[in-house]
């Protein structure tokens, strides 16, 4: 067989470093995040919950935005109520949909993870990178998963309500 066929083409090999890369990352990540006891799963919702307004997400949206399923989304969930670091609320105006909200337990737990996980991704990642090649990268990032993964940056959590 000619190695010179599609098995040596360049889509390939940019794919899967992007892949190994990603695994490796989060490797390298998570026992940062086990120590704060978070999975990764834990951490990306927190952090989703904390960049949206009034800490909040539908349970809709907060699956979407994280490519989990609606169950998956309830088991994350269901795992940081228990643990006190965000809670389930409905709306008196909109019954159909619960929220997850992230208490004040869950972003001093967020909070108390984030400086040695930023350490990390120095270390890790961003450090790796000129500020020029990290805007680049950033960009070009941002680009991909706009197309492959456009509810990431939805944020569909109503204003609260004068009564909250």
């Amino acid at each position: 067989m000619d190695r010179s066929d599609v098995f040596d083409d360049p889509r390939l090999t940019a794919a899967g470093l992007l892949f190994e890369a990603r695994d490796g990352l989060i490797a390298k990540l998570a026992p940062t995040l086990e120590k704060a006891g978070l999975s990764s799963l834990d951490f990306e919702a927190l952090m989703r919950l904390s960049r949206s307004p009034g800490g909040r997400l539908r349970m809709t949206d907060l699956a979407a935005q994280s490519f989990l399923s609606t169950s998956g989304a309830t088991r994350v969930v269901d795992r940081l109520q228990r643990g006190g670091l965000v809670n389930r609320e409905s709306r008196a105006d909109d019954r159909r949909s619960t929220y997850a909200v992230l208490t004040a337990e869950g972003a001093d737990r967020l909070r108390g993870a984030l400086a040695e996980h930023l350490d990390e991704i120095e270390r890790w990642f961003t450090g790796l990178f000129t500020p020029e090649q990290l805007r680049d990268l950033v960009a070009g990032l941002r680009t991909l998963r706009d197309v492959v993964h456009p509810d990431a940056e939805v944020n569909t959590a109503p204003p609260p309500t004068a009564a909250e």
